[in-house]
């Protein structure tokens, strides 16, 4: 009855985030993204990791492609999210060159191809340091709601299974409209939570 309530009350926040997150403009989410980079570039857990996973941004979410292009220069590893069905990998780019080369998928996100040959980020005897993952929404003190598929709540379980000893800090980038309440945003057993949630403000 719980898990009904509290999943019923997500499929609501979900479809009120969607409604808010259509009115912004594009100059309103370049500004936000514009000062959460700043934020990105001069904390500790992001000038500290090597191996950097980091989502590609959709038009209505904070813009990563700074970030990205300022880790290739900093000379970081950075890993990006592939999927197919319901399964998603972290795979490694190169440069910004092949950034820019990815195909899009149907929901318009730039995204390498899932059967290309590419380091992955669990089988590569390292993992990553630094997870950047997106959402939905968020509270301040880390809980975080995806989109629903459940792709990274099992990811980062699996990533913490495999590398057992490894510190990795897991940090979302979040528009200020994209920030609730605890009351707001019900936590499942599963989910996992945030080390750190930026925002503009």
């Amino acid at each position: 009855m719980a898990t009904a309530i509290q999943n019923s009350l997500k499929v609501a926040l979900r479809k009120r985030m969607k409604q808010i997150l259509s009115c912004l403009t594009p100059e309103m989410i370049a500004k936000q993204s514009a000062a959460v980079t700043e934020r990105v570039l001069k904390n500790e857990a992001f000038r500290q990791a090597q191996r950097v996973s980091i989502y590609l941004s959709t038009s209505e979410e904070l813009d990563t492609t700074a970030i990205i292009r300022e880790m290739f220069r900093l000379e970081k590893m950075v890993f990006v999210p592939s999927y197919q069905g319901t399964k998603m990998k972290m795979v490694r780019l190169c440069d910004m060159n092949e950034y820019e080369g990815l195909p899009l998928t149907k929901w318009n996100i730039k995204q390498p191809d899932f059967q290309e040959s590419r380091e992955d980020a669990m089988t590569n005897g390292h993992g990553i340091d630094l997870f950047i993952v997106p959402g939905v929404a968020f509270t301040r003190s880390g809980d975080r709601m995806g989109h629903g598929m459940g792709y990274y709540d099992k990811y980062l379980k699996q990533h913490a299974e495999k590398y057992p000893h490894k510190k990795t800090t897991i940090m979302a980038l979040a528009l200020n409209e994209q920030i609730v309440s605890s009351e707001e945003l019900p936590m499942d057993d599963h989910d996992v939570r945030l080390n750190c949630v930026i925002t503009e403000k």
